[in-house]
């Protein structure tokens, strides 16, 4: 490999998450490893690939998946990221809580320039006993706005997929525990 492809990666894998996320305050301060069975990094096109067991570690973020692809703007900032699985996982520590957050889903899409993070199918968030569920989670990591849908949601014709079938909305939040 290059030394200027290298750097490039090195570059790609320092920018990865270094977003407005819930996670430690600094958790971007902590330096990325990036694991895969396969890594392919295009320079010209501001792409990076990573296939087969990926695991990405970043202080107290810990992500899995089995496909990662990497987008970046012509100034080399993240435009977005893509992590594929069966499920994509992620897991981190939030700066006020005791709680790490969980999540999983067959996708999950980051959006840094507009503060948003995806789990698209089978979506899944917990924390502690808070548990969000649906066919798709929306995160506002900007606003710490989070929004659930079931697949039936936004159908022009809601009868085309059972209810059954449509991966409903399911939120659980614990009461709350008695202070002595």
């Amino acid at each position: 490999m290059k030394s200027s492809h290298k750097v490039s990666l090195l570059i790609v894998t320092a920018l990865l998450f270094c977003g407005r996320c819930l996670a430690l305050s600094t958790d971007s301060q902590q330096p990325i490893e990036i694991e895969a069975d396969f890594a392919e990094l295009d320079d010209e096109e501001g792409t990076t690939i990573y296939i087969g067991k990926v695991i990405v570690i970043q202080g107290s973020i810990h992500m899995t998946g089995d496909r990662l692809r990497v987008n970046f703007t012509e100034e080399r900032d993240l435009k977005d990221a893509y992590l594929e699985g069966q499920p994509a996982t992620f897991r981190q520590t939030p700066d006020d809580s005791i709680h790490n957050i969980e999540g999983e889903a067959l996708f999950i899409e980051y959006h840094p320039l507009q503060s948003f993070l995806y789990l698209i199918e089978k979506a899944k968030v917990t924390q502690g006993e808070r548990l969000f569920e649906g066919h798709r989670i929306n995160y506002d990591t900007g606003n710490s706005i989070i929004t659930a849908r079931s697949s039936r949601a936004g159908m022009a014709d809601k009868d085309e997929q059972p209810k059954a079938t449509s991966g409903r909305v399911r939120i659980i939040i614990p009461p709350k525990e008695k202070r002595e």
